[in-house]
């Protein structure tokens, strides 16, 4: 007998395997999810997630076998941590269940501490608790009541394919996406759906392709990072509803220590608050919301994908907010067996040979997009009660993005320029190949403020701080900051995180 012990996510092509499986419906989304899981496994074992487009973290238990087992979806869109305690797995997609569990001794990881404060977001296998793993993307685990054994199922691999046009890539995508939106659009029991937007083509052609009737973004009085005015237009310009959400510096400080709680691991990227305050804002009016995660990671979209790097250099994904000479001063019980490298080495040695591009983006994709951006989206839009559907992270759509030379991906100072194309075909050709803008926040211009800032200096250099970091380098950025080197809110922000976080749960 198999039955499913926990599952997060949603199964998007659920017709396709129903009618293969042998499942009737109609069934209510929960009754067929757990139907195809059960069934799937039957027919396919362990390879059941071949089968699966979607997001899913799912944990089942074969009886018959007398082992349990546990899969993360291929990119990571859904966590799930696992730790052994008394001899008994504990397995769950929020960190918190396992953390709060009486058969877990909850203890700080300060190695974890230690690579986050390079890259700003809990990276790799490790967590901040010590002894609980995070079960990594294209992986599952398997449970004999002794010992968990870990296997990896799939990795992201660029094969680039010259025979091919830049046009008939940009058409392979709009044909993919056609099939990815039209499963979303056929599912009779998620009838009204919204859509996150900004300014920039990703989350305008979701908007374009898909059936979300409301676009919803966030704003802030300071114009050099409010995106709604662009987001309004892109909305009037298709025919759908607009919502802009205008955020203050007040609300956004009162509301990362909420974030922090529910992300259950310090994050060090701001943008999770805006997030956070932008799913509250879609659930009072709507249970399901699209966004457009996933593009850059597959098309190479930042900044960083274009730049060299020299031979002799690890590419440390595409985000870090300190270098190591630093957090060696700033850090009382720096560890110099700790390096940042660590948590990229492995992958970097497998990709040895590969072109410059694809070793950046399988680093991405394997590290920074499910260790920060998916763990913000998933941990926030879950807390907030909203179901978050990222259909450009469908894996048939990376499918096409790693066969695409690197060559093609970069015309006219524009980053992933083929799936600009492809968008092309469904919007404006301004919205489609405007300048990435990003998801910015103006918490840079926020924390200097002493309207707003009390709360974080006070986190900066209270008795917690005194614990883990030197007090006399705190004061020092702190000054300087104040004094005009805006660069350094986001190591401020990331240490404040920390702080925040570790002061809730020791």
């Amino acid at each position: 007998m198999v039955t499913i012990q926990y599952f997060s996510g949603y199964i998007r092509n659920y017709k396709k395997l129903c009618d293969e499986l042998g499942i009737a419906l109609p069934l209510s989304r929960e009754e067929r999810e757990q139907a195809i899981l059960v069934k799937a496994y039957e027919k396919w074992g362990v390879s059941l997630t071949d089968y699966l487009y979607g997001c899913f973290a799912i944990v089942l238990c074969d009886e018959e076998r007398q082992k349990l087992f546990a899969f993360r979806d291929q990119v990571g869109q859904k966590q799930l941590f696992y730790a052994v305690a008394d001899g008994e797995l504990l397995c769950d997609g929020d960190i918190n269940v396992i953390a709060a569990n009486p058969r877990y001794e909850r203890r700080l990881n300060k190695r974890m501490l230690q690579q986050y404060l390079f890259y700003g977001y809990p990276i790799g296998e490790e967590t901040f608790y010590e002894g609980v793993y995070k079960l990594r993307p294209g992986h599952y685990l398997e449970w004999d009541g002794k010992a968990v054994s870990l296997h990896r199922y799939w990795r992201p691999v660029f094969e680039p394919d010259e025979s091919k046009t830049p046009e008939e890539y940009a058409e392979e995508i709009r044909a993919v996406v056609e099939e990815i939106l039209g499963e979303e659009r056929a599912d009779e029991q998620l009838p009204y759906k919204e859509s996150f937007l900004s300014g920039g083509v990703d989350s305008s052609y979701l908007l374009a392709a898909g059936d979300a009737v409301c676009a919803n973004t966030v704003g802030y009085v300071e114009s050099g990072f409010d995106e709604s005015a662009l987001a309004r237009q892109t909305a009037e310009t298709l025919g759908k509803g607009f919502r802009v959400k205008m955020i203050s510096p007040q609300e956004f400080v009162e509301r990362i220590p909420t974030v922090m709680d529910k992300m259950g691991q310090p994050l060090g990227d701001a943008s999770a608050v805006a997030f956070s305050l932008g799913c509250a804002a879609v659930r009072e009016h709507a249970e399901v919301v699209y966004s457009g995660e996933g593009i850059d990671e597959f098309f190479g979209g930042y900044n960083a994908h274009r730049r060299e790097i020299p031979k002799e250099w690890t590419y440390l994904t595409c985000s870090h907010i300190m270098n190591e000479d630093f957090i060696k001063t700033f850090m009382l019980d720096y560890d110099e067996n700790v390096r940042a490298v660590d948590p990229v080495a492995p992958l970097w040695a497998e990709v040895q040979g590969q072109h410059p591009l694809a070793q950046k983006l399988t680093i991405d994709i394997s590290l920074w997009l499910e260790g920060d951006i998916y763990l913000n989206t998933d941990r926030t839009s879950t807390a907030c009660g909203v179901e978050l559907h990222t259909p450009f992270s469908d894996l048939r759509l990376f499918n096409v993005a790693r066969k695409i030379p690197a060559d093609y991906q970069f015309r006219d100072e524009q980053n992933k320029y083929v799936f600009r194309m492809a968008a092309s075909s469904r919007l404006p050709h301004e919205a489609a190949f405007r300048k990435k803008v990003g998801f910015p926040v103006p918490i840079r211009m926020w924390l200097k403020d002493s309207r707003y800032n009390r709360p974080v200096e006070d986190k900066l250099f209270g008795a917690t701080s005194r614990k883990f970091f030197r007090q006399d380098v705190m004061r020092d950025m702190w000054t300087r900051y104040l004094g005009g080197e805006e660069f350094l809110w986001n190591r401020l922000y990331a240490i404040y995180a920390f702080l925040l976080w570790y002061d809730m749960k020791f």
